[in-house]
């Protein structure tokens, strides 16, 4: 059992035999009341999204989460394919668990798989990840004012604002957090 202040951003916690992930915490004092904490959660299995009130003190189910490096292998238009990097077991996903995530991954890449008592939860990745352009947009010749940016598409099917300078071929540095173009990177 973990007290409410102590939960932070991407915290998890079982309340009501539901899995929730902190996705904004705010503490609210007032006057000559006691402190309320104002999370805004989202279901782990269903992705609902709620805002929830406790009391100061308030004691809540924390959870470990078990976590394991797997590879992704393919996508067969239905399911995510994973391997277990230590174990080589596969592992299925659906596209539910893949949202956020999908327009990062390429073949091979590693990430990590986050699972509670066996039932796979959450793909967390790395910050940024380098993925081929495929297709820019053409650049004009001297429109060089207020950082001018451009379209680029990524080997993913992501699209992105990229500088001038940047052509099909490429290999960019994505943010993951953000979707925003951090450099290009040497070949």
């Amino acid at each position: 059992m973990a007290e409410v202040q102590t939960l932070r951003k991407g915290s998890i916690y079982e309340e009501d035999n539901q899995l929730w992930r902190v996705l904004d915490y705010q503490h609210i004092k007032m006057a000559r009341g006691s402190a309320t904490i104002r999370l805004k959660v989202r279901n782990v299995r269903t992705g609902a999204t709620v805002e929830k009130t406790y009391n100061n003190g308030a004691r809540l189910n924390d959870i470990e989460l078990d976590k394991a490096n797997v590879q992704f292998l393919y996508y067969d238009g239905e399911k995510y394919h994973f391997m277990n990097t230590e174990t080589f077991e596969q592992i299925e996903l659906g596209p539910e668990i893949m949202e956020d995530v999908k327009d990062y991954l390429v073949e091979n890449a590693v990430v990590s798989l986050e699972s509670y008592e066996g039932e796979p939860l959450a793909i967390k990745l790395p910050t940024a990840v380098d993925l081929r352009v495929v297709w820019a947009e053409a650049a004009i010749q001297g429109d060089t004012a207020n950082a001018p940016t451009k379209t680029i598409e990524l080997e993913t099917g992501l699209r992105i604002q990229a500088p001038l300078f940047v052509q099909e071929g490429d290999i960019v540095r994505v943010d993951t957090r953000t979707g925003e173009y951090v450099t290009r990177v040497k070949q």
